[in-house]
Formats: structure tokens, C-alpha cells, sequence
């Protein structure tokens, strides 16, 4: 019996190492049976760029009732904990965006993966497009809410479904899903100094576990605030 933890994130870019998770939705699937859900959405230091609201019409305002990264992340890896194989459209990209986030906190993430947009355009060839909505159009697969995580989870797994049925004699098999990380420098302690200072003296509410910077992370970070909120004058002591 085929077992699937059907996925899918939405982001706040396309770089795992610059950018973060937003949310989560995860299916778990046994056969034809959803046999339990994750669905979350992560909180956020900073705004979100103006064109992943209008993408998904997910707003800063929804970001902060969610959880903190942490908490998401390792509240998935429980629960993905006993499902090897991930299934999604583009999965590699899901699956980059955790594994770097997992190494955030100390944690390996290793899976097999069942890709969808792999398999459309093998199967597809004639068609002009293979997205994720272009292949709903194609089967008739309603979508409620798309670039909503949950639900691109489970059209996912429907797409997977149209595919097996309409090309029985194909052999699908999951592969090995890879992502080597980037380097990663930790931020230096003058990084995080600055940072603290500036934190402190705009009065700024940072949900961020700064330890767990970059240092390009931190560089972005401080001029992000100083972009907002300005310099610290060079008078102000770090406990003011």
C-alpha cells in the first residue's frame, strides 16, 4: 500500500537560505485514505514583499497569529517523522526550503520524494504548460484555494492520482530528494551586538532567535532597520 506525506510551503521567496517558510500544509495519505493533517502558519520578523501577499493573500497581519519557526518546524519534522516519501508539485523546492530550516535547529532531514511536475511533463509532452493549475485545468481538478499551502497539498496528490490512472502501465517510483546547503557563516558576535543595539533602542519586537543568524542573514537584517528606522546615534549606549 502506497503511503505519501503530500506537501506543499508557501514562502516569502525563492532562496532557503535568504528567504523563510510562511506556511505549511502536509497530508498524510495511506492508499486512497487522508489519514491526518499539519497545516500551520509561521511567524515573521519582517514584512512580507508585496508580491507574495498578492500571490497568495497571505498577510503580515496572518503571519503574526502564527507560530514561531521553531515551533512550526519542529512540530512538522514530529509529524513527518514516520513518512519517507513526500509527494508535490516541484517538490525538490518544498524540500530545500525544510531541510535548511531543520539544520537551523540541529535537526536531519532526509526523504524520497514523488514529484509531480516531474511526472506531468514526462507523461504531458504535448502539452504547453505543466504547473500546477495548468494540470487541474487539464483533469478537471477543482482548486479552492490555490498558493494556499493545505490545499496545493491535497490537488497535489489528486494530480498524482490522474496520472496513475490514466497511465497505469508506467512504473512510478519515488527518488531520493537532494539539496546541498550553502555554506553557512553564524553571525559574529559585533553582528550581534549591533543588532541587540539596534533592537533596543527603536523598541522593535524581534521574534527572530538572533543566534540563529547568518552572518549575511544579520547584514540583511541591520540594514533592513536601519532602512525603516535609522541609525543608533553613536552616543546611545547599548542600555539605553
Amino acid at each position: 500500500m502506497e503511503e505519501f506525506l503530500a506537501l506543499d510551503l508557501e514562502t516569502s521567496g525563492l532562496s532557503p537560505e535568504k528567504d523563510r517558510i510562511i506556511e505549511i500544509g502536509a497530508i498524510k495519505y495511506r492508499g486512497e485514505q487522508a489519514i491526518d493533517t499539519y497545516s500551520c502558519l509561521i511567524c515573521l520578523p519582517e514584512k512580507l514583499p508585496e508580491r507574495i501577499v498578492a500571490l497568495t493573500g497571505i498577510t503580515d497581519e496572518m503571519l503574526a497569529q502564527g507560530l514561531p519557526e521553531r515551533e512550526a518546524i519542529l512540530g512538522f519534522l514530529e509529524f513527518a517523522k514516520d513518512m519517507p516519501v513526500l509527494l508535490g508539485h516541484n517538490i525538490t523546492f518544498d524540500y530545500s526550503f525544510l531541510k535548511v530550516a531543520a539544520l537551523r535547529y540541529g535537526q536531519s532531514f532526509e526523504r524520497q520524494g514523488m514529484d509531480t511536475l516531474l511526472l506531468s511533463r514526462r507523461l504531458h509532452t504535448e502539452l504547453p504548460s505543466r504547473t500546477l493549475e495548468a494540470m487541474c485545468v487539464h483533469y478537471g481538478i477543482e482548486q479552492k484555494q490555490a498558493h494556499r499551502a493545505l490545499d496545493d497539498a491535497k490537488t497535489a496528490w489528486e494530480l498524482y492520482r490522474c496520472l496513475r490512472k490514466e497511465f497505469p502501465e508506467q512504473e512510478l517510483y519515488p527518488a531520493p530528494l537532494i539539496y546541498h546547503e550553502k555554506k553557512r557563516e553564524p553571525i559574529t558576535p559585533k553582528q550581534k551586538k549591533y543588532l541587540l543595539d539596534l533592537v533596543k533602542y527603536h523598541k522593535i519586537e524581534f521574534m527572530q532567535e538572533i543566534d540563529l543568524l547568518t552572518k549575511s542573514e544579520a547584514s540583511r537584517m541591520i540594514d533592513k532597520i536601519i532602512l525603516a528606522h535609522g541609525q543608533r546615534p553613536k552616543t546611545a549606549s547599548s542600555d539605553k
